[in-house]
């Protein structure tokens, strides 16, 4: 059954623990509800014995009765019935005392400090969480500033070539008074005689001039806008290229006509523009920009966007102008301008005053992600142990609450034999009570999400992936190791294998994957490899083989995740036509995962190898090959937005299987 710590958590980790502390704070509610039976049955019980002490001074207060017969039969059974009250009064509060001292006063105590730890805790989260989002919304603006200054740079860049000709190019210099012609412009692309590669192909200068010129007529291009950017001409999405390169390039697939979108970007024909990176994919939201590249070597002219730069103040009526090329507001981009120079750097120029400014949002950037990291890890770490500890306080709760009603009985039931009915009664309701079934009563219905790390990335203006490793798209770092499985993972997947045969039988290494490591410690290696670079296994000889193998699931955890995919398959499982054979529900799932990313296709193949060389080598039985898969389908199979209905599905477990292999082994190391 899982517990706390894997069951109340969501993307913005407020709303998961908001369930949580919805439902112990019925919790709270409930422990005053029973207080407030027992305090008042405590003080039926002494109204009572005080109304059955009353009765015998008011029998006595008539006169001339029982008082005058001394030896009659009737005075003796009064006075057994005046002995009796009296008795019973005696017992009632008794009752009312016992009550009181075995109930109400420890569990009203117990309660109040069961109260303040809940308030504790969920203070000290909500302040932790504020805190997060404070640094989210600061490296969100300080992206946009660093994009900014980057943008401006490239347009100032633009405008000097555009701006400033040689001065042979003016007419005034030109001393034979010719008529006005319009001529090609000397410094125009002429590339020596080379080749390209695109596709599965080879071409000439001369067959690529052709194809270009081709695709530059006959593909759909128009204009587009990006936030903050401005807008871009000479724009086509990527469906449309795929399109074409399906219609007239031989793209016999939509895969081999998004790796010839990807050749044209590579070299240098097209680059991706409102999104990070530089990725082709076949998607009528992403867009491609022309490169002036590609126009020259077709020779063809390129459509400009004019120089000038006008801005639409805002009236009372209106925003910032949508013919503006620069969107949000105008004094964010005229606070810096300055015509008299720096004072702190006199002799720099503008395009200097700009590289610098662009440098120092960069940086401040890049400090602003990794501070962000770390509040991240933090509240993350912060939210296990505080998960834990309050999943221990509600099962000592409901104990509590049962030791309390075990208590109430007795202390009825001790004093007075004649109520044993009422407290058989009572015995059978606090027998019913199970603690661990109501907390998976808890669990089944209030849970919101299993553990998925929400991990901000820090974004290079020019697509570098030198700065972090954990969280980036894992095609982005797999092209930045210059492997087709990325570094980290390899290097982990080899260190456990020549490290398994140093543990001590084979359940300690099946148990290698199952072990609940303290996220804290897992952050502490996460912080040593996280910074984009190589590293040695001798940083990972530091830590157990348990920490590493943890270390390996966080990465995959927190790597974005395809929600696409994850509907593939769920379609795959619930369609009975599919589940009528193995055989043929194992195809369906070959032929999808065969339209993944050669990276994505790379990396799950080198981590379900290493799963079933270990399966077949420890002799694994079905119990553990389910634990193992209930582990790892978050790390390989999720939806981007987990819901109830997503929790209760079984198929992400069911995708991890494995071949047994001829004569598994044990890497040398």
């Amino acid at each position: 059954m899982p517990g706390f710590a894997d069951s109340f958590w969501s993307s913005d980790y407020a709303a998961g623990l908001g369930v949580l502390f919805e439902k112990l704070q019925q919790g709270v509610k409930e422990n005053r509800q029973i207080l407030t039976i027992a305090r008042m049955r405590a003080e039926a019980e002494e109204t009572y014995s005080s109304h059955l002490a009353n009765v015998v001074p008011a029998a006595e207060k008539v006169s001339g009765g029982f008082s005058r017969d001394e030896g009659a039969t009737v005075r003796k059974a009064y006075d057994g019935i005046k002995s009796e009250m009296q008795d019973a009064s005696a017992n009632h509060h008794r009752i009312a005392s016992s009550i009181r001292d075995l109930v109400v006063n420890p569990f009203s105590r117990w309660c109040d400090a069961h109260e303040s730890r809940l308030q504790d805790s969920q203070d000290d989260l909500q302040s932790r969480i504020k805190a997060h989002d404070r640094q989210a919304e600061s490296v969100k603006k300080l992206r946009s500033v660093y994009f900014n200054k980057c943008r401006l740079m490239e347009d100032l860049e633009e405008e000097n070539k555009l701006g400033f000709q040689e001065p042979e190019a003016s007419p005034k210099n030109n001393t034979t008074p010719n008529i006005p012609e319009i001529k090609v412009q000397e410094d125009e692309y002429e590339p020596e005689e080379d080749v390209f590669e695109i596709g599965d192909e080879i071409y000439q200068t001369d067959q690529i001039k052709k194809i270009l010129l081709q695709m530059l007529s006959t593909i759909k291009m128009g204009e587009h806008k990006v936030a903050i950017l401005g807008t871009y001409q000479n724009v086509s999405t990527g469906s449309d290229i795929v399109e074409y390169v399906q219609r007239h390039m031989g793209g016999t697939s939509i895969s081999y006509a998004e790796r010839i979108g990807q050749d044209l970007i590579t070299n240098g024909f097209l680059r991706l523009i409102g999104n990070v990176g530089s990725v082709f994919a076949n998607s009528s939201k992403m867009n491609y920009q022309w490169k002036t590249k590609a126009f020259q070597l077709a020779g063809i002219p390129e459509k400009k966007a004019p120089l000038n730069r006008t801005f639409s103040m805002p009236s009372n009526n209106s925003e910032v102008g949508g013919d503006s090329p620069v969107f949000g507001n105008v004094s964010e981009y005229l606070a810096n301008w300055n015509v008299m120079p720096s004072r702190a750097h006199p002799d720099e120029t503008p395009r200097q005053r700009l590289q610098r400014e662009a440098k120092e949002a960069d940086d401040k950037y890049k400090l602003g992600v990794k501070r962000l990291d770390e509040l991240r890890c933090d509240l993350e770490e912060a939210i296990f142990l505080h998960l834990k500890f309050l999943e221990r306080c509600e099962f000592d709760r409901l104990k509590a609450i049962k030791t309390v009603i075990l208590d109430f009985s007795g202390a009825i039931g001790n004093v007075i034999p004649s109520l044993q009915s009422t407290v058989d009664k009572m015995m059978l309701f606090q027998e019913t009570i199970q603690p661990q079934g109501d907390l998976r009563y808890l669990l089944e219905n209030y849970r919101t999400g299993c553990f998925v790390p929400k991990t901000v990335v820090y974004e290079n203006y020019y697509n570098k992936a030198d700065e972090q490793t954990f969280g980036v798209d894992l095609e982005a770092r797999a092209r930045a190791d210059k492997k087709r499985v990325p570094i980290i993972v390899t290097t982990i997947l080899t260190y456990l294998d020549h490290h398994y045969p140093d543990l001590e039988g084979d359940e300690a290494r099946r148990g290698v994957w199952l072990v609940d490591v303290p996220l804290a410690q897992t952050h502490k290696l996460r912080a040593r490899v996280n910074d984009g670079k190589q590293f040695s296994a001798d940083i990972l000889a530091e830590y157990d083989v348990p920490t590493v193998a943890s270390l390996l699931k966080l990465y995959l955890l927190e790597l974005p995740v395809s929600s696409h995919v994850y509907e593939i398959i769920r379609t795959i499982y619930n369609n009975p036509a599919a589940n009528g054979t193995e055989n043929s529900r194992v195809a369906v799932l070959q032929q999808t995962l065969s339209q993944l990313r050669l990276t994505n296709i790379a990396t799950l193949d080198a981590c379900m190898n290493h799963f079933t060389r270990l399966i077949d080598l420890t002799s694994a039985d079905e119990v553990y090959v389910t634990a193992l898969a209930a582990v790892l389908a978050p790390c390989i199979l999720r939806p981007r937005t987990q819901t109830s209905l997503t929790l209760e599905e079984k198929h992400a477990y069911k995708l991890p299987s494995y071949q047994p292999s001829a004569k598994p082994a044990w890497p040398s190391p």
